[in-house]
């Protein structure tokens, strides 16, 4: 068995991948009434397509789940993060942790959770 793919809900699609392919510089590889793939493993669904699936309402910024990438160059993707057209709501800046990895946690702007540090050797 192999994990394929992570999906995250949406509120608008257009903004969704605009922020991941500014930011994150991923590509879309499929788009398809409401259901995005994107490259590296990421897909993005409508939010009303995932609630209707669920039955339940959807709850933005619940911290149960993280996308995490790794950035060799973190002071210049800062730079490109605070320089975007986003706004950006930081979970916390830049730190560094005590093994020396250096990571910044925000939101996307549906409320998924990111977090982007530099590679762990």
């Amino acid at each position: 068995m192999k994990l394929r793919n992570v999906l995250i809900a949406v509120n608008d699609m257009d903004r969704a991948i605009k922020f991941y392919k500014e930011i994150f510089g991923l590509q879309v590889i499929l788009n398809q009434d409401g259901n995005v793939i994107m490259s590296e493993g990421l897909v993005l669904q409508d939010t009303d397509i995932w609630k209707k699936f669920l039955g339940k309402d959807l709850i933005p910024k619940n911290n149960m789940t993280e996308l995490y990438f790794e950035e060799s160059d973190i002071e210049g993707f800062i730079k490109k993060l605070e320089e975007s057209e986003f706004e950006i709501d930081y979970v916390n800046k830049l730190f560094t942790h005590s093994w020396g990895q250096q990571v910044v946690r925000f939101y996307d702007p549906d409320g998924n959770l990111i977090e982007v540090g530099t590679p762990v050797n």
